[in-house]
C-alpha cells in the first residue's frame, strides 16, 4: 500500500513540471503593451536591433529588445505614425536605447521621459527637441532625417548647488533634464523634516473615520428630507 501511494505521488511530478513549463512559456510570450503598440517588428539595421544583437542574452520581440527577465532595454517605434508616445510608454522606463524617428510627435517631451534614468541613446525626428534640452545630454547630433541625443547627464552632478535638497534629503536623477530630492531613510514629509516611518495604519484609520462620519451625516440629512416630504 505504501509503495502504491508513493507511485501515485511520483506520477504527479511530471504533470506539475509540465504545468510549470507551460506557465513559464506563456509568461515569456506575454509582451508589454508598448512592444506591440505599433504593428511590425524591429528593423534589422535599426540602432535598436544593432544594440540588441551585441549581446546573446538579449532578444528581439515585436518592437522591443528584452533581456531574459523580460525587462525592456530597447524600444523601436520609428515610423509608427505617432503624435505622442502613448499611455503605455512608461513601461519602457528601463530602456537604454529608444528610436522614435519618422513620427509626427507634438508638444514637449520632457514629462514623457520622467523616470527614464537609464536612457543613453534617443533617436528623434529632426524637428523634435531632445527632452531636457541640449544641456541634459553629452552629445546631440543632427542628421538629414533625425537627431540623436546621447549619454544622458546626471544633473545632480552638474548643478553645483549642495543645498538644492533639504538637510535630510539627497538629489537623485529622474530622467533627461530632471532630478528629484529623496528623503533619507527614517525621514519623510515636507522637506523630509518628519522623522520615523510613515504610519499607514494611522493614515487609513483617519481616512476611514472621516469617510464614515461624512457618510453618516449625509445619510441623516437624506433621511430627514425623506421624512419632511
Amino acid at each position: 500500500m505504501a509503495l502504491r501511494g508513493l507511485d501515485s505521488s511520483l506520477s504527479v511530478v511530471p504533470w506539475a513540471a509540465a504545468l510549470l513549463l507551460v506557465l513559464s512559456v506563456e509568461r515569456a510570450l506575454a509582451l508589454p503593451e508598448i512592444c506591440i503598440q505599433c504593428p511590425g517588428s524591429v528593423q534589422n539595421l535599426s540602432e535598436v536591433a544593432l544594440y540588441c544583437k551585441q549581446t546573446s542574452d538579449l532578444l528581439l520581440r515585436a518592437r522591443c529588445c528584452l533581456n531574459w527577465k523580460g525587462t525592456i532595454l530597447g524600444l523601436d517605434l520609428q515610423n509608427c505614425s505617432l503624435k505622442d508616445p502613448g499611455p503605455y510608454f512608461p513601461q519602457a522606463h528601463t530602456a537604454i536605447i529608444i528610436d522614435l524617428q519618422a513620427n509626427s510627435l507634438q508638444g514637449d517631451l520632457a514629462n514623457t521621459f520622467r523616470g527614464f534614468t537609464q536612457l543613453q541613446t534617443l533617436i528623434l525626428p529632426q524637428d523634435v527637441n531632445c527632452p531636457g534640452g541640449i544641456n541634459a545630454w553629452d552629445t546631440v547630433s543632427f542628421y538629414i532625417n533625425n537627431q540623436t541625443c546621447q549619454e544622458q547627464r546626471n544633473l545632480c552632478n552638474s548643478t553645483g548647488d549642495p543645498e538644492m535638497c533639504p538637510e535630510n534629503g539627497s538629489c537623485a536623477p529622474d530622467g533627461p533634464g530632471r532630478l528629484q530630492c529623496v528623503c533619507a531613510e527614517g525621514f519623510h514629509g515636507y522637506k523630509c523634516m518628519r522623522q520615523g516611518s510613515f504610519s499607514l495604519l494611522m493614515f487609513f484609520g483617519i481616512l476611514g473615520s472621516t469617510t464614515l462620519s461624512i457618510s453618516t451625516l449625509l445619510w441623516g440629512t437624506q433621511r430627514r428630507k425623506a421624512k419632511a416630504s
